[in-house]
């Protein structure tokens, strides 16, 4: 019986090249590691924000988590809280109210206007 076909199987198989004078398994040496470092951080650059806005109200924050971590609305990935509330809505969930005023009352503020997850936990 003939085995099943891999992905892999179409593709040539490459040898990877080792680099002139390192034997194999030999990582670099220390020096080359802070060199590596400080091109990394030549590279990061800060992000152009708008004008800094207050940090909204931590109710309204909490109040928004809830809305996210609510599963009966729907998933939240890929949109904005906004068009998952509209989203529901228009299928007959019935999402709160308060939270559209909210969204749309604070509608320049990412951190409004976006859910955020931070290291697994939705913020």
């Amino acid at each position: 019986m003939e085995q099943p076909r891999r992905v892999t199987d179409s593709f040539p198989r490459r040898r990877r090249r080792r680099g002139p004078g390192r034997p194999p398994g030999r990582l670099k040496d220390r020096k080359d590691k802070d060199q590596d470092k400080d091109k990394v951080q030549l590279k990061v650059r800060e992000c152009p924000r708008g004008p800094s806005q207050p940090p909204p109200d931590p109710a309204l924050m909490e109040m928004l988590r809830r809305f996210d971590l609510s599963w009966e609305y729907g998933p939240c990935s890929g949109i904005t809280r906004l068009q998952r509330w509209e989203r529901a809505q228009e299928l007959g969930l019935s999402p709160p109210g308060p939270i559209r005023d909210a969204l749309l009352e604070h509608r320049d503020n990412p951190d409004v206007t976006y859910r955020w997850v931070w290291d697994g936990m939705a913020w």
